[in-house]
């Protein structure tokens, strides 16, 4: 792994933990995990299992420390890899079809709607869950779905410009 790589990954999710910490709880303690469109940003940028693994494994981390859903740390931790490596192999299932904003965002409503399930899921089995799992699910992942949408196609056609400039990836990022 490069370290300009290293370094992309690591403004990715410096900028998820910010929009992460800044966001509040809205229902039950549960805010919308704006990481997830940083970590799917870069996995979609450098599809590779090294970094999808130090992605997933950083970002749970971070994403755990500034959550405000109670006991969310170790569900968090949970939730990042299984989410980032689904992700990761359905980026890759879709071989000449990975590069269309429309699959980008597609996958990455998918991945974000996956992540709510497994962090609901594994905190339900780990601390339980302060309300209903479909009122969880309704006010904070389907939300969170639409915006982590929006932030792709927001994002994705910037980052891949900036990659093809500045020669940032070794040819794995996959162009428009």
């Amino acid at each position: 792994m490069k370290t300009k790589n290293l370094v992309a990954l690591a403004l990715l999710v410096g900028m998820g933990a910010v929009l992460h910490a800044v966001m509040p709880g809205i229902v039950f303690g549960m805010k919308p995990d704006m990481m997830l469109a940083m970590m799917f940003l870069g996995i979609v940028l450098f599809p590779d299992r090294k970094s999808v693994l130090l992605l997933s494994i950083v970002t749970g981390v971070i994403s755990g420390l500034t959550t405000t859903f109670p006991g969310g740390l170790i569900p968090n931790i949970i939730d990042k890899p299984i989410t980032a490596f689904l992700f990761f192999g359905l980026f890759l299932a879709l071989k000449k079809h990975r590069s269309n904003i429309v699959s980008v965002a597609a996958l990455t409503a998918l991945g974000t709607i996956i992540s709510g399930i497994v962090f609901l899921g594994s905190a339900f089995l780990i601390v339980g869950l302060p309300g209903p799992f479909a009122a969880l699910f309704a006010g904070v992942v389907l939300p969170a779905t639409v915006a982590n949408t929006i932030a792709m196609v927001v994002l994705y056609p910037v980052a891949i410009t900036v990659v093809k400039r500045t020669k940032l990836s070794t040819g794995q990022t996959v162009s428009n």
